[in-house]
């Protein structure tokens, strides 16, 4: 089944290492013509995960988005999410009937709303054609090949089988699931709260301290989703649990490390210019607090890394005040 893949970060880098294991060719929709040349050429991306070396025969690459979704039945969305509607507001192809699939774990700038709703209401593309990747699956790791588990959320047993069939190999396991919404909500809230957990950490807070926060932070989480989608899901699967933990405390995660500088002290704006990479932490708190109060949805975490990052109150302040809400 022709697959493709839109984006040349690194995780859509690493959803394209994982197509290939299975896939005689991926198409690849990569940012301009200079990463197109530079892989062709030395069958490397030239910026992200440049160690992951590919076979260019298997890899048919473009960096228009039209040739890709006419060539192919299978669409992978793996852009930064305030990125993603530069790139589909250039489609004008037929695509009725193919699958969309998100790897993006943020909320679209456009329509300040999760990628699921995006793709309904502007492009009518039902749930039925829609998937969402999620769970513990840092690229840096997918990219040296460590063991690593994805979830796929679909709401069609056909569409889910279809997807594992491409996804899974010797270092990629597979889980199913139908919360396609609440794995997407679940995938947005655990980059905030890894934003607070780096916070924590500059601030000097210890491992006594993150763990409590973490587990304040799932029951968090909990308590958002329920109010936002009901459906029948366990916060303590990978695909909700595991990739709050992975993303909170991995040294590879962007979202701690942004939150690690201005813990330190830097000023959010220097933080966010000082990463190459964008941190969907900092995009999507604005969005979720506004979700929660119309909600009245208690996130006393959410509260305080929105009140850091966009109420520019001082981190150790905010920080001193939500210890004593956490039990």
């Amino acid at each position: 089944m022709p697959v493709g893949v839109v984006g040349s970060g690194s995780f859509a880098t690493a959803i394209v290492k994982m197509l290939v294991e299975n896939c005689n060719v991926v198409h690849w929709c990569v940012r301009n013509e200079f990463v197109k040349g530079a892989i062709e050429l030395r069958g490397h991306n030239p910026t992200y995960l440049t160690s992951v070396s590919f076979d260019v025969n298997k890899l048919k690459i473009t960096t228009d988005i039209n040739e890709l979704v006419s060539a192919c039945d299978i669409i992978v969305l793996a852009t930064p999410s305030i990125y993603l509607s530069d790139a589909m507001d250039r489609l004008n192809v037929e695509y009725t009937d193919k699958i969309f699939v998100s790897a993006i774990k943020g909320i679209v700038p456009k329509v300040n709303d999760v990628v699921a709703h995006y793709l309904r209401q502007e492009f009518n593309i039902g749930f039925r054609n829609q998937a969402v990747l999620a769970g513990p699956c840092h690229a840096e790791e997918v990219g040296m090949e460590r063991l690593s588990y994805l979830t796929i959320a679909t709401v069609e047993d056909e569409v889910s089988e279809k997807l594992n069939s491409i996804f899974a190999s010797s270092f990629i396991k597979v889980n199913a699931s139908k919360d396609v919404l609440g794995n997407e909500y679940s995938a947005i809230l655990k980059n905030i709260y890894a934003v607070g957990a780096g916070i924590a950490s500059g601030l000097g807070y210890g491992d006594n301290f993150t763990a409590v926060f973490v587990s304040n932070a799932v029951r968090e989480m909990e308590t958002f989703l329920e109010a936002i989608y009901e459906a029948p899901r366990d916060v303590n699967d990978s695909a909700y649990l595991g990739d709050l933990l992975v993303t909170a405390y991995s040294l590879f995660s962007r979202n701690r490390n942004l939150g690690n500088l201005i813990g330190k002290g830097y000023t959010v704006k220097s933080a966010i210019q000082s990463m190459n990479m964008v941190a969907e932490g900092y995009y999507a708190a604005d969005s979720i607090y506004t979700t929660a109060k119309e909600n009245n949805v208690n996130t006393p975490i959410i509260d305080a890394v929105y009140r850091i990052l966009y109420g520019e109150e001082n981190a150790e302040t905010v920080f001193a005040e939500l210890t004593a809400k956490l039990n």
